[in-house]
């Protein structure tokens, strides 16, 4: 009896496209600084320059409708080849539907253009984990397209809307955009090599949280008043377990890659670039410093073990007792809060030696290297959740493609993606001979021309009522929310449903 065969096609996956959209409203944050009293220098060295603050019609489904819709024209897509649309996003204002909102005003569009729409056939999606929702649904849309037998696209959209209360600690990380990304096999801009990709999760409990729970809570956000989606969160112990997972996954990535012995500093230096889940700057300097250390204190170079004598003797820590932290298990720190009601001190030695690490200048000269692709433009975007590390890739390869004196092709890059709660994501990447003509078709400086700055006064208040009135004179562009349902009849119910338009810009 003859038996059907499978044959597993040969071929890379990756990303083809990257497009954006945020909002036109801006806050400086040398401005911000002034009306708070914050230190500039400080601010701009740990967190960055400036943030965007939604329009009063505008959501999160707006700005992921927006970043798709560009993505199909930017890259002449036909709808008729996308087989997946998936949403990565921590801002969902709808707890039933997800992707299937953004589907509807895209498909809205492209018929008011004379477009074919996406098929009914396509896979809608949401994908939800703190800030790494967006990484979840790229690597989801990978086996996809590694499965789909009609060789159909995926397009994936990591869109959020990151807002704190002010006078928090968050307030200066706050943010909001989208990035959409066309995944699709023999990219043209980025290979994703998924399968070596280096995974990580933990439970921390009260890290960085939105339970539905404390909506109703008096005590929270008692001065705004608006509906709004603030986090609760513990700033000192979410930087730590950040740290903690994007070594773990960055580890896992090099054991599954055969290159655990190398160490993480070693690793990186072989990059053209390095790219981290980033709510503020000084964040991922932070994990690759940690594990820049880590894989010193592996080495068997002698070369790497004198590096690292004089930077323990410069942090004042004995390297006999950094070896033991490296090395011992690490305790849950969870289950020492749940004890005790307080984060225990995490990575205390390493984090030592990896301060003064920072200060050095080879290592200043490697994340200048490694990190620099796009970092002028993430420092303007400010923290955009789920989108940020789309963000900072997007805007990285515009960058590197812009470079006429520079051929990336052939190139080895890495993606490290985080999200609270935890986990963590780290996934080689591999840059493809025609990314320069691609890349650029992301047009970031097109993306971020023409912001509206907002003043002390409107900021305050469109933060703290997101009222109408508190917005400068603009014009709407893009998706917007058109009106919100209110009928809660027997046979028929919209309320809190929102109805979209769309002004061709």
């Amino acid at each position: 009896m003859l038996r059907p065969t499978m044959t597993l096609a040969c071929h890379t996956v990756g990303i083809s496209g990257m497009s954006g959209c945020i909002p036109q409203f801006k806050v400086e944050l040398e401005d911000w600084c002034d009306w708070t009293g914050n230190e500039w220098g400080k601010v701009k060295n740990v967190v960055g320059k400036s943030f965007r603050v939604p329009g009063p019609k505008e959501n999160v489904y707006t700005l992921a409708a927006g970043a798709v819709l560009q993505l199909i024209k930017d890259h002449d897509l036909n709808p008729k080849d996308v087989g997946f649309l998936g949403l990565g996003t921590e801002s969902s204002t709808d707890n039933s539907a997800g992707s299937v909102i953004v589907k509807g005003m895209v498909d809205m569009a492209l018929k008011n253009m004379g477009n074919n729409s996406l098929p009914r056939s396509v896979e809608v999606p949401e994908f939800k984990h703190a800030c790494l929702g967006g990484v979840y649904a790229m690597k989801a849309a990978c086996r996809f397209v590694d499965t789909d037998l009609s060789n159909r696209k995926c397009i994936v959209v990591a869109a959020d809307i990151a807002e704190y209360e002010r006078g928090t600690t968050g307030e200066p990380t706050q943010g909001a955009g989208a990035v959409a990304m066309l995944i699709e096999k023999s990219p043209k801009i980025l290979s994703l090599d998924y399968k070596h990709a280096g995974s990580s999760s933990t439970y921390r409990g009260p890290d960085f949280r939105k339970p539905v729970s404390r909506l109703f809570d008096p005590a929270w956000a008692s001065a705004t008043q608006r509906k709004c989606d603030f986090p609760v969160f513990s700033g000192p112990y979410s930087t730590a377990v950040y740290t903690d997972t994007t070594i773990d996954s960055v580890e896992q990535m090099l054991r599954n890659l055969g290159l655990e012995h190398h160490g993480a500093g070693n690793y990186f230096e072989t990059l053209a670039g390095l790219f981290l889940h980033r709510p503020y700057h000084m964040m991922p300097v932070q994990a690759v410093s940690t594990l820049y250390v880590r894989g010193l204190v592996r080495s068997k170079s002698v070369e790497r073990g004198i590096e690292l004598e004089a930077l323990c003797y410069k942090a004042k820590v004995v390297i006999d007792d950094l070896r033991k932290e490296i090395e011992s298990e690490a305790s849950d720190p969870y289950e020492e809060i749940s004890k005790t009601g307080a984060p225990p001190v995490m990575h205390k030695l390493t984090g030592k030696v990896a301060k003064a690490l920072r200060g050095e200048p080879g290592f200043k000269n490697l994340l200048a290297e490694k990190m620099a692709f796009g970092n002028t433009t993430t420092e303007q975007l400010g923290n955009l959740y789920t989108a940020s590390l789309p963000a900072w890739i997007m805007a990285g390869m515009d960058d590197a493609a812009g470079n006429l004196s520079l051929d990336l092709s052939g190139s080895k890059m890495v993606a490290i993606g985080y999200g609270s709660g935890d986990a963590s994501e780290a996934i080689p990447m591999t840059v493809q001979p025609e990314y320069r003509k691609y890349a650029l078709r992301s047009n970031v400086s097109k993306l971020l021309s023409s912001p509206i700055s907002l003043t002390k006064e409107q900021y305050e208040d469109i933060h703290d009522t997101r009222s109408l009135a508190s917005y400068p004179r603009h014009t709407e562009r893009g998706f917007f929310i058109e009106t919100v349902g209110t009928r809660m009849e027997p046979a028929f119910q919209d309320l809190g449903v929102e109805y979209y338009g769309y002004a061709h810009c």
